[in-house]
């Protein structure tokens, strides 16, 4: 019970880890690396608490070194996922009814043991099974896993003290209540700091939650499990299933208990889920709470008045950090005839002194892909572009997939704004340009608009504030996170909440008060002093 309305600390940013050569959280990190790369995890799933291991397996092997199998994770049958809803269930009540301080301890602790002990073993695990470098690891798998924790007790406490006002003799106020059945999180591979938030905004709430991570980030999410437990998560409220996602979204999706979807994955899919609790509808007890961020076709244009050298260098870091498998990554760019040639004489040096291997070498930039299926998606639009007529590959083009699936740093010319690669989502390290008459900046616009059918992050470069107004208006809904002067990519908790519309998701805006909400149900409580016992009023008098 509490006894006191209490302060939080203040929320702040972690300080990003520099890894500088001779530092002392490189040599931790690299001998971290090091110690798990030639070690083997078995990773199990996590239901009421207790480590599940079923014996159906599946390999855990580094992208950038696909032969070598560093752990295993145990998959689900369809036992196993009522088993962890049943759980949930069942921990539901207890876990709603503890105080919001207890809840805030909890995540709050996390934070600061990932900004201590973890740190490493969290960067670890990312380079290693998701191929981040040094660098990519400790902005998304430290800085912005501790700063969703730290920012979401924060948002929690404002939400909690927006009430309403109360006339004379009566006191309003608001709860806000836990979801009444349970939440489903579904998770991708590419940001570990994700894969925690979507649980944990929930758990943080109050509900109790069914999670299945991406197969290819079971590596972070066994230390994102074990990060929860030491910072006292109670059993039962974040339940851990691997597998089949078709058939662990079909019984997830027909129990009547199913409140909400927290999703961050492909565009179809998300569909699809909507689609599906849609036909489920008359099975639920409430109507479920959907969460999505999906795909994104993301975009830099340029007018004539930009400089020519940011330009370039938001380009090489917007497409090709991670390779280009952010939500947020630009793929696209929309180039003013006068600047083409100064744009595309930078975007040559630059990477061309873009380093690709391992990510145990801190100095390469570029790592593999995901998978192979990524790999070989992405290779079949490049070698299309390579005979095509409408395109042009300058810079890269080269992939090997013998060791790691390695793909260059691509930059593709189209003289057709429709090009396939142009308006096609390829999660992976190629951009596409389009150089356009200066003339024509207007016209360009709306072919930024109406290539394609997202609308997460875009960018715009000008120094002319005409310009920067005019595009700013013209681009309003084809990016719900929008850049000036800027990369499309690098939003911060606490600063830039993440989210896009039309097939980019719900826009919830991740690391914010309005997604916090989405978890949330209120029940407005009226209490009046003095109770009227007399049920005539003054208009009925003669």
């Amino acid at each position: 019970m509490s006894r006191g309305f209490f302060n939080v600390p203040k929320a702040v940013n972690e300080p990003v880890k520099g890894y500088a050569p001779g530092s002392l959280e490189r040599e931790e990190l690299l001998a971290t690396y090091k110690e798990m790369y030639n070690s083997n995890i078995d990773v199990p799933m996590h239901i009421n608490g207790e480590e599940v291991r079923t014996g159906n397996t599946k390999n855990i092997t580094p992208p950038h070194d696909h032969k070598h199998v560093v752990g295993q994770y145990h998959t689900a049958s369809k036992s196993h996922v009522d088993a962890a809803i049943y759980t949930a269930l069942a921990t539901r009540e207890a876990w709603s009814s503890v105080s919001w301080t207890e809840r805030a301890a909890v995540f709050l602790k996390a934070a600061e043991l990932l900004a201590g002990p973890y740190r490493a073993k969290m960067n670890a695990a990312t380079m290693i099974a998701q191929s981040k470098n040094v660098h990519q690891a400790e902005i998304d798998a430290a800085c912005e896993m501790i700063d969703f924790f730290r920012f979401n007790v924060a948002y929690m406490t404002d939400i909690f003290k927006d009430q309403p006002a109360s006339a004379s003799g009566i006191w309003n106020r608001v709860e806000y209540r836990p979801l009444e059945g349970f939440v489903y999180a579904i998770t991708p591979f590419n940001f570990t700091s994700i894969a925690a938030n979507l649980p944990a905004a929930a758990a943080l709430m109050g509900n109790v939650v069914v999670w299945k991570p991406s197969d290819h980030q079971a590596y972070s999410a066994q230390v994102i499990i074990d990060l929860f437990k030491e910072a006292g998560l109670p059993d039962g409220v974040i339940n851990v299933v691997y597998g089949d996602p078709v058939m662990i979204t079909d019984t997830v999706l027909a129990s009547p208990d199913f409140s909400g979807l927290h999703f961050t994955g492909s565009t179809q899919v998300f569909k699809n889920l909507w689609k599906q609790i849609g036909n489920n509808i008359h099975t639920y007890k409430t109507y479920p709470r959907i969460v999505g961020e999906t795909g994104g076709k993301d975009f830099i244009w340029a007018h004539n008045s930009a400089n020519p050298l940011q330009v370039a260098t938001a380009i090489t870091r917007g497409a090709f950090e991670y390779q280009g498998q952010k939500c947020s990554a630009a793929s696209r760019a929309y180039i003013p005839t006068s600047i083409w040639s100064d744009v595309k004489k930078h975007l040559i040096a630059q990477i061309s002194e873009l380093k690709m291997g391992s990510p145990e070498d801190p100095s390469n930039f570029i790592n593999a892909v995901i998978h192979e299926a990524s790999f070989d998606k992405i290779v079949s639009y490049i070698d299309a572009a390579k005979t095509d007529k409408d395109a042009e590959v300058i810079i890269g083009g080269n992939y090997d997939k013998s060791v790691g699936y390695f793909i260059e740093p691509t930059v593709i010319v189209s003289n057709s704004p429709k090009y396939a690669t142009m308006c096609t989502e390829l999660f992976g390290p190629v951009m596409t340009i389009y150089v356009y008459e200066d003339t024509a900046w207007e016209h360009s616009l709306k072919l930024v608009d109406e290539s394609t059918e997202y609308a997460l992050t875009g960018a715009i470069f000008s120094t002319d504030r005409y310009i920067v107004e005019k595009a700013s208006k013209a681009l309003e809904n084809t990016a719900g996170n929008f850049y000036i002067n800027d990369k499309p990519t690098g939003a911060v908790v606490g600063q830039q909440p993440f989210g896009g519309a039309r097939a980019s998701g719900t826009n919830d805006k991740a690391g914010s008060a309005q997604n916090l909400l989405r978890w949330t149900s209120v029940r407005l409580i009226k209490e009046t002093f003095v109770t009227p016992q007399n049920y005539k009023y003054p208009f009925l008098g003669k």
